[in-house]
């Protein structure tokens, strides 16, 4: 079971092993399947849907007479949920959008910044057991306030050939344009490259396993990609005051995910730490994904006990956890203490899965650690930006000498001439 350690005890190393080594041939199986799509396109998705999701497709894009009847599938309190999730993603992410900025210079320069939206994107939902409406949420919705013209889900078809109703009924409120039934590396290699029903995109976006993540990576330079994802973590940052039942909780709601999610407490109390410990075994009985979470919990779960607060918050920082909550009395006081973590819940009555389905900020999450150097999806990885630059012929010639000489120090001397030429044609250059 989930063992306990004191974190003193613990070098960087040993704090947290998030080494994931991907399966034997993992890298073989997926060149195969991108060259497979480039050449034979939808046969190919068709042949590879067929043999990893065992359903044999007539159509790989989703008809609006399917998208009308999972609308009328789908309950209304549900609809509701939806429609309540999806104004609070908006709300929380039109924040976010930048509108560029203009400044001047002497001589009359003018130069500044521009924001522009990706013109079409991909994003990939994965099926575990069903498509997750909530990743179409938290995806589309900032795409769109993006500006992003074209939208294309793609998503592993049900063993009868749809897509779930509540995933349609999501894509239809977020504002996706198109969805296809495909998954894993092939999906992303047809939104690479294009097929004759995936559109080639500009950017992919959106989780998946370690094929999909291994395909991303390979596909990066046709294609932008938001991020390889690792699996799904959550570190709960506990004082002793806390209740070991909703500590429990809250771990094993990142250990249901799969086998190698990572799922860990920090606490500076041990009582606390064996209480918790004793409780994952309760909540484990009665759990319908029992053996998916407790392999989690024996491969990568921890427990770190430290003999402060502050120090729970240096080992917390140190991990850089994708789902971070401090559950204690004043959590805002640790607030300013943490520097590395993709989202962070802040209190005893904010579990994770408040931010994975409805309160508004992203859960597509930096993981592995990588919250040491990337953020949550956002409007800016729907955006590309670019400079712009005038300077009138008075303007130049004032600062032309000086960048002469910048670039003959360099050897570029066309460079050089480029900006010499234009001061010629009135006069010499001025000093």
């Amino acid at each position: 079971m989930i063992s306990i350690e004191t974190f003193d005890a613990l070098s960087p190393e040993e704090l947290l092993d998030r080494t994931l080594l991907p399966e034997e041939d993992v890298d073989a199986a997926v060149d195969e399947v991108i060259a497979q799509v480039r050449e034979r396109g939808d046969a190919a998705l068709r042949d590879y849907t067929k043999r990893f999701d065992g359903v044999e497709l007539t159509a790989l894009t989703v008809s609006q007479a399917e998208l009308d009847a999972a609308w009328d599938a789908v309950d209304a309190d549900f609809l509701e949920t939806l429609r309540q999730a999806a104004e609070n993603i908006r709300a929380f992410h039109a924040q976010q959008i930048r509108t560029g900025y203009v400044c001047t210079g002497e001589g009359g320069a003018v130069m500044g910044q521009r924001y522009a939206p990706i013109e079409r994107v991909g994003i990939c939902v994965p099926r575990s057991p069903r498509a997750f409406p909530s990743t179409i949420l938290m995806n589309v919705i900032p795409a769109r306030l993006a500006g992003v013209r074209e939208i294309v889900l793609v998503t592993p078809p049900e063993q009868d050939g749809s897509v779930s109703a509540e995933a349609l009924a999501a894509a239809k409120i977020a504002g996706a344009t198109k969805i296809c039934k495909v998954g894993g590396a092939q999906a992303v290699a047809a939104l690479a490259y294009g097929t004759e029903s995936v559109p080639r995109v500009d950017k992919i976006v959106g989780p998946g396993g370690v094929y999909v993540a291994a395909a991303k990576r390979k596909v990066f330079g046709r294609v932008a990609i938001d991020m390889v994802a690792g699996p799904s973590e959550i570190l709960v940052l506990a004082d002793g005051k806390s209740d070991p039942a909703w500590v429990a909780a809250d771990l094993l709601s990142q250990a249901e995910h799969d086998v190698h999610a990572c799922a860990v407490l920090v606490t500076d109390s041990r009582p606390l730490a064996e209480a918790v410990q004793r409780e994952l075994e309760v909540q484990l009985q009665a759990l319908p994904r029992q053996d998916i979470a407790r392999a989690s919990l024996e491969r990568s779960g921890k427990i770190i006990v430290t003999d402060s607060l502050e120090r729970a918050a240096e080992a917390a920082d140190r991990i850089a956890p994708e789902h971070l909550e401090l559950c204690v009395e004043d959590p805002f006081a640790l607030l300013h203490k943490i520097h590395n973590a993709g989202s962070v819940f802040l209190g005893r009555t904010a579990p994770e899965a408040l931010g994975d389905y409805f309160a508004g900020p992203n859960h597509t999450l930096p993981t592995s650690g990588t919250a040491r150097f990337s953020s949550p999806l956002g409007v800016d990885d729907f955006v590309k930006r670019s400079s712009f630059l005038y300077y009138p012929r008075e303007a130049l010639m004032r600062v032309a000498p000086r960048i002469a000489d910048f670039a003959e120090r360099e050897g570029l001397h066309a460079h050089a001439r480029s900006v010499t030429i234009r001061c010629e044609e009135k006069g010499e250059m001025s000093s």
